[in-house]
């Protein structure tokens, strides 16, 4: 036990609410950049929401999943988004304990759901590639609802478990996080009590939602490819090429900047790290992704274009 620790442990004070650093200076630039960016997040991923809702020829098992994501993203973002700038506009950095077990609480549930939806994704371009003519039979709207439901389903039981991990500690101060949101390492850091159990059940989850599914989606990959690969016809090739190079792209940056943060020794200098890869995996990547599958997919610029030209019809006929 080094002299910090022992110190903290003999304060027999109890945190009643931490204090959120979030990123300091110029807070009017900062809460503006923001905004635009949140604003932008909920326009992109609302509208292809709507998009493949209303449009009939996107009703397949691949928007639907699209859709789910979007949707997703939509909620993860917002659990922090709003709460960082209430921060810079009003200066207040404070957050209760209930607060910041509810903000982790639906910052990892949504974080690891949407860690399982990509793996369905990724099981979806596995049965139209691989196994074509069966892939309507198998991924039925029974078996795709099943599919999101599970991916909530799995990550709700394992993070009610882990925020009561968590927030079993005691908390005898400092209470100032270095982070923008109440994440795991930074909140263990504050706990005055053996984390080893605690760090321990951090791997073990991280291993299994986080680090298992990412493999899955890479043993479809694989599988994926030599498929492609043994296509006889090079449209086919590049067409099927296409259809999975935006799962692909999510997929790693997702991925990568997540297991960066929750799989490696956490440090003083690593949690600064941490803060900016969890600005890219939770407000960065929302505002791509709409613009990955859109840009790169036809299907859905096509249909977007389709509820622009009715939209402008329908204003030109009632005006």
């Amino acid at each position: 036990m080094d002299a910090e620790q022992a110190r903290r442990w003999k304060n027999q004070s109890t945190v009643k609410e931490f204090i959120l650093l979030g990123y300091q200076g110029h807070p009017v630039l900062l809460f503006s950049a923001f905004l635009v960016i949140y604003l932008a997040i909920l326009l992109g991923n609302g509208l292809i929401v709507v998009v493949t809702t209303l449009d009939p020829a996107l009703h397949t098992p691949m928007y639907f999943f699209l859709r789910s994501l979007s949707g997703l993203e939509i909620c993860y973002t917002s659990v922090t988004l709003p709460k960082m700038m209430a921060n810079l506009i009003l200066g207040d950095l404070s957050i209760s304990l209930i607060a910041c077990a509810a903000q982790m609480f639906f910052m990892l549930f949504l974080g690891v759901t949407e860690c399982l939806l990509l793996v369905a994704m990724a099981y979806d371009r596995y049965l139209a590639i691989c196994l074509p003519l069966h892939y309507m039979t198998i991924m039925s709207h029974k078996v795709r609802m099943g599919m999101v439901v599970s991916s909530f389903a799995i990550s709700l039981v394992v993070h009610l478990l882990q925020i009561g991990f968590v927030f079993s500690l005691p908390f005898c101060g400092p209470n100032e996080i270095d982070h923008f949101f109440c994440d795991i390492p930074p909140i263990l850091r504050l706990a005055c009590a053996d984390l080893y159990a605690n760090e321990l059940a951090v791997y073990a989850e991280n291993i299994l939602v986080v680090v298992l599914p990412f493999f899955l989606i890479v043993a479809s990959y694989a599988r994926i490819t030599r498929t492609i690969l043994r296509m006889p016809s090079g449209t086919g090739r590049q067409k099927a090429f296409s259809t999975c190079s935006s799962h692909l792209i999510v997929v790693s940056l997702f991925y990568g900047s997540g297991m960066l943060v929750y799989l490696h020794p956490q440090t003083g200098d690593s949690l600064k790290v941490d803060k900016f890869l969890s600005l890219f995996y939770t407000v960065i990547i929302p505002l791509c992704n709409p613009l990955i599958y859109t840009l790169r997919n036809r299907e859905v610029k096509v249909a977007l274009t389709k509820l622009l030209c009715r939209k402008r019809a329908f204003g030109v006929g009632t005006g």
